[in-house]
């Protein structure tokens, strides 16, 4: 069986620093694509950041470049999401997923259960 699990999540303030990891079982990420994605309430969910198979990343939301890197740890199978400078408009749960390219439009065939991310003083 096929699963992603997000952590890392939690309160901070803004301008603060938080790292979301997201692992995964039954399969190596190494050989996907992974995403990130948020949803605020009462919003739609919004696609973040992704890492392609070969480890470029990208930033599909203008509001996180420069803030929002992700990055590989193929010993553990794991993808984490560094997130610096957090506004209160970050807060969201937050969601990895997997797919085969970087396309926010793409097919995204297993998610994790999602992780709160809170920026409030």
């Amino acid at each position: 069986q096929f699963q992603l699990a997000e952590s890392g999540g939690g309160l901070v303030q803004p301008g603060g620093t938080l790292r979301l990891s997201c692992a995964a079982s039954g399969f190596t990420m190494d050989y996907y694509a992974i995403s990130w994605f948020r949803q605020a309430p009462g919003k739609e969910r919004e696609g973040v950041s992704c890492i392609e198979i070969r480890g470029v990343h990208v930033n599909w939301a203008d509001s996180v470049e420069g803030r929002f890197t992700v990055s590989r740890d193929s010993a553990k199978n794991t993808v984490h999401l560094q997130m610096n400078s957090l506004k209160p408009e970050d807060t969201a749960v937050y969601y990895c997923a997997r797919g085969y390219a970087c396309l926010r439009g793409g097919v995204w065939d297993v998610w994790g259960q999602g992780t709160q991310v809170t920026v409030s003083s």
